[in-house]
């Protein structure tokens, strides 16, 4: 055989063994619309039982509300399954796919946590104890779907608001000062965490590289610092020298060599085990 052939259906093999190691167990769709369903990509724990309800995160990914995927967060669904979380990656609409804005992206990321919160018991999964991540634009999302009200699609009397929230480099001002005024039309302050911080909010983690070009590092000192002189639980974790996407895995861009990663992994872990009470629900 050629042996660059060789050397590539080798590579490909590989690829191919851990595209199916990040499979997702399931998908659920949980809204319709005019293009038809937004889903959530389900990973189960190897012991998953009926009638056992875990903690569950759910994740939205990054694209600056224009596009992206989903399986840029297969590989850490993968790994919070494996502690013992029911792990959730969730499409939501984006500009260049839907037509949208970046408040339909909020509505649908309250939609999701809504459509888990509702559907607990079928999932398995515990109400009280669901949490919102996700990475840049998708980390708006998330810390959106805590701190802005209004922008609901569904029955309100369901709490969109997570538990806690993980946060990677996530777009936390919409202002010039931050990432994306250009996209809201003069509605910047709306949609931006940083002027919506109060007492009351969710145990935060924020993850951040210290020379992240594309979302300002100070946006997230100030977001921590002001969440915690408001007296909610926040941590910031400064990785230096690190650009924006530093915590992507390997599946989902393969030139990073996982060790910022494992390092997200695992502090984010700790916090949620902390923070949420889960010492005796999860590895």
């Amino acid at each position: 055989m050629n042996t660059k052939l060789y050397i590539f259906l080798f590579f490909l093999c590989c690829f191919e063994l851990q595209a199916e190691e990040f499979c997702p167990n399931d998908t659920l769709s949980y809204k319709q619309i005019e293009q038809g369903s937004l889903n959530l990509y389900v990973f189960y724990p190897d012991n998953q039982k009926a009638g056992v309800n875990r903690p569950a995160i759910i994740l939205f990914f990054g694209g600056g509300w224009n596009g992206g995927s989903p399986s840029q967060f297969y590989q850490q669904c993968a790994y919070y399954a494996s502690c013992g979380f029911v792990a959730i990656s969730a499409e939501y609409r984006v500009i260049s796919k839907h037509h949208t804005t970046p408040f339909e992206c909020v509505m649908d990321g309250k939609s999701a946590i809504r459509y888990v919160r509702e559907n607990a018991l079928k999932i398995g999964v515990d109400p009280d104890k669901i949490i919102a991540g996700g990475g840049s634009a998708g980390g708006h999302v998330a810390a959106c779907t805590a701190m802005i009200d209004g922008y609901n699609e569904e029955d309100a009397s369901i709490s969109s608001k997570p538990n806690a929230m993980v946060l990677f480099n996530p777009v936390l001002d919409t202002t010039k000062k931050g990432y994306g005024a250009s996209k809201l039309k003069g509605k910047e302050i709306e949609l931006s965490p940083n002027h919506h911080i109060k007492n009351g909010l969710p145990p935060t983690i924020v993850f951040h590289g210290t020379s992240d070009k594309t979302v300002p590092y100070e946006n997230a000192t100030f977001f921590v610092s002001k969440m915690k002189k408001a007296g909610n639980k926040c941590e910031l974790i400064s990785v230096e020298g690190a650009d924006h996407g530093f915590f992507n895995g390997s599946f989902f861009r393969p030139k990073n060599d996982d060790t910022n990663f494992n390092l997200t992994m695992k502090e984010s872990v700790r916090f949620l085990s902390e923070c949420l009470n889960l010492h005796d629900r999860i590895k």
